[in-house]
Order: C-alpha cells, then structure tokens, then sequence
C-alpha cells in the first residue's frame, strides 16, 4: 500500500498544482495584477505548492528528515535532471541576466539555508522569518527593475476571461488535492522506507523529489520537443530559490525543523550547492551563453551518479 499512497500522492499534486496555479492566475487577473508581476511572484510561488504542502505535512508529523530533503532533492533535480534531460532533447540560450542576478541569487539562498542548518542543526521560527523577509525584498527589486518587455510567456492570456465560480472551484479542487497528495505522500514514504530498510531522508531525496519536479519535468520537455526557444533557465532557478525561501522558510514560520539525519549536513545538501555552483563554469564553457546538449549529458550524467551513490 505504501507504493500506491506515493504514487496517488504524487498524482494528486500534480494535479493540485496546476489548478491552483490556474486560479492563482486567474484571480490574480482580476484583481488587475500585470501580467509580469504575475509570472515572477504568483506562478513562481503556485508551483512550489506541492513542495510546500509535503514539507509542512512531513514536519507537522515529525518528519524533519522528508520536510527538508524534500526541497534539497527537489533542487538538485530541477538542475540534474530537468535543465539536464531539457539541453539533451535541445540546447538552451542563456541570457545575461542569469550571471548577473539570477544564478548569485539562488546560490545565496544556498548557502545561506546551509549556513542555518550547519549552524545548530536546525530551521528556527526566527531564520524562517529571515529566508521569507529576504525573499520579499528579492521580489521586490525584481518587479521595479524589470522592464514591461519582461512579462511571462507561461502566463496564460486566457486566464483573464475565467469567471470567479470557476476560479472558486480550481481553488477548492487545488487545495483538497494538494493536502490529501502531500498526506498520503509523506505516509506512503514512511512506510516504505521503513518496509525497504533505508530512511525517510533517502526517500525523499529520491523518490518524492523526483515526483514534485515532474511538472517542472513535463513541461520543459514538451516545449523543447515543440521546438521552443524561450525555454527559461530562470525559471527553473527561480522555483529553486522558491523552494528555499518560500517552502523552507514558511514551514520554519509553522514549526522549526530539526536536522535528524546526519547526512543531510554531511552529504546531501553539498551535493545540491554542487549542482548549484556548477552551472555557472558550465555557461562560460564554448560555446558560451548555450547549454548544449553534451552540458545536459553531463548534469544527467551526474544527477544518475547522486542517486546511485545514495541508493547504494
């Protein structure tokens, strides 16, 4: 039963995800936000909902462990195998702002959770307040530095003409699906790592992290089959920093988390500053500015060595 808990869990946040997303934008539209602003706040933080709603489930069931391996899993495979699989089906252009703001930032917010946890072992209400505060602040220079030319191509223009029973409707569909996902999710893995011998930190690295970064997965997929050229690095760092920031630091606000699990200092959260540090070299190699596909080849390559290495 733990096997078919995860995989309804995953399928439901999946599902969730997406309507909340829709109604967020939705709502959003009536309530005259631009559409740039709407793209780099409301979407950014909609889609990190799943993550959010399985690390505050975990932590709530005193499962440390799952609430903070789920958001270092879930940003290794963001870069290892979503940039990764992406730049293999076609190569990605990078733009200058990724050096200049996007890449320093999430490699901030990096350290900075790292620095936290190194510290005591442990999230504090106070350093959750810290992670959300800065976020804020982040968000705000983004809107007032951004040019209107800036706006999200992944902001559906349809949204706009939704009515408010439909959006009422996606939000109570989003918000059941999203707590019985992350319910059955953090229960399903639970037992499975203790059916299989191997602890929830591992489950979560792996496993349930893989299963949130599947819509990030999907779409970035498609559109690199479809062809498409807008494909975004930022986006995916932004979902990193959001992950961070926004579901660490919310789940902090709510209920501290305790590092439990030894490797996650020692092992797991290197391996995620590793994957974060490395796609910086890896824009400035030739041809610069483009993840080409032997780039992807080798964050694919290297995302398959860290679940080896923790599975093994």
């Amino acid at each position: 039963m733990s096997v078919v808990y995860i995989l309804l869990g995953l399928v439901l946040l999946v599902f969730g995800g997406d309507f909340l997303v829709k109604a967020s934008v939705g709502l959003s539209f009536k309530l005259s936000i631009s559409k740039m602003v709407i793209g780099m706040t409301v979407v950014s933080f909609a889609t990190s909902a799943p993550e959010l709603l399985v690390s505050l489930q975990a932590a709530l069931d005193g499962l440390p462990a799952i609430a903070i391996n789920n958001v270092i899993g879930s940003n290794i495979a963001n870069i290892g195998l979503v940039l990764g699989i992406t730049a293999l089906i076609g190569p990605i252009v990078v733009s200058k702002d990724f050096y200049k703001l996007n890449w320093p930032a999430m490699m901030f917010f990096s350290l900075l959770i790292y620095s936290f946890l190194k510290n005591d072992s442990l999230l504090s209400q106070n350093e959750g307040f810290i992670l959300v505060s800065v976020l804020i602040l982040f968000l705000v220079y983004l809107i007032k530095t951004a040019k209107n030319t800036a706006a999200n191509d992944e902001v559906d223009d349809a949204l706009a003409e939704v009515g408010y029973a439909k959006i009422s409707l996606w939000l109570l569909l989003g918000g059941l699906a999203l707590y019985f996902g992350s319910k059955w999710l953090v229960e399903g893995a639970t037992e499975l790592a203790e059916k299989v011998g191997v602890s929830e930190g591992v489950i979560s690295i792996t496993m349930i992290a893989i299963g949130t970064s599947v819509p990030e997965l999907s779409a970035s997929v498609i559109a690199a089959l479809k062809g498409e050229k807008a494909i975004s690095l930022g986006n995916l760092i932004g979902s990193n920093i959001f992950n961070i920031a926004s579901v660490l630091g919310l789940t902090a606000i709510i209920k501290e988390i305790p590092v439990t699990e030894p490797q996650i200092l020692t092992n797991d959260i290197f391996w995620m500053l590793g994957f974060t540090a490395i796609i910086l070299p890896l824009v400035f190699v030739p041809k610069k500015f483009v993840f080409s596909r032997y780039k992807g080849g080798l964050l694919f390559l290297g995302y398959l060595t860290f679940i080896y290495l923790v599975l093994s």
